[in-house]
């Protein structure tokens, strides 16, 4: 039986996109049972929609604080009943009433631990690196401290801007997160 995921996205959806188009190799061991969002009207509701998939929004605005909004978060992916919650250009801090509940697996636009946080890609600019990259991590309450799972290098050009390097990252990176993704789900359904 496919491991179920949950996806939670903030924007596009590109990257939930990959896992979707992944998903439909049945050796790839998973299905996407829901996405969430922290917004409404975001092009991720619009892939889950168009392949069918039941979305849901919780918003940070819409609670009382923040701990009522990661209560709600995670009252919201438990009704999905997820093997893995899986974020995808999700730009919300979870705290513990979700990570602590649901194994959750994030991608983020550096090699980590440099440059954590939501500004990756133009602290490693301004910071003149000449090389950034992807990491895949467990996720914990720090941010983007926990376990690293898979490291992908991409070389910082001299002419890049934000947008440039930006767009390179996300080409390996989305290859990367499916990879590790069906590494996780195929290596579980062997124990």
């Amino acid at each position: 039986m496919p491991a179920r995921l949950v996806v939670l996205a903030s924007g596009v959806g590109t990257t939930l996109q990959a896992v979707l188009d992944a998903c439909e190799d049945p050796s790839f061991g998973a299905r996407v049972v829901a996405v969430g969002t922290d917004r409404l009207g975001t092009g991720a509701q619009q892939r889950a929609l168009a392949a069918g998939i039941p979305s849901f929004t919780v918003r940070l605005e819409d609670t009382p604080d923040r701990d009522a909004f990661n209560e709600a978060t995670a009252a919201a992916v438990a009704v999905h009943s997820p093997d893995l919650l899986v974020l995808a250009g999700y730009m919300k801090i979870l705290g513990k009433q979700v990570v602590g509940r649901f194994r959750t697996v994030n991608t983020h636009p550096s090699l980590l631990p440099a440059f954590p946080g939501a500004h990756a890609i133009p602290d490693a600019l301004a910071h003149g690196v000449k090389v950034s990259g992807v990491t895949v991590h467990w996720v914990d309450e720090g941010v983007d401290t926990g376990p690293i799972l898979a490291q992908a290098v991409v070389a910082v050009e001299a002419s890049d801007t934000e947008e440039t390097l930006r767009t390179r990252i996300q080409e390996i990176e989305r290859v990367l997160y499916v990879e590790t993704i069906g590494r996780i789900v195929r290596s579980e359904e062997d124990t």
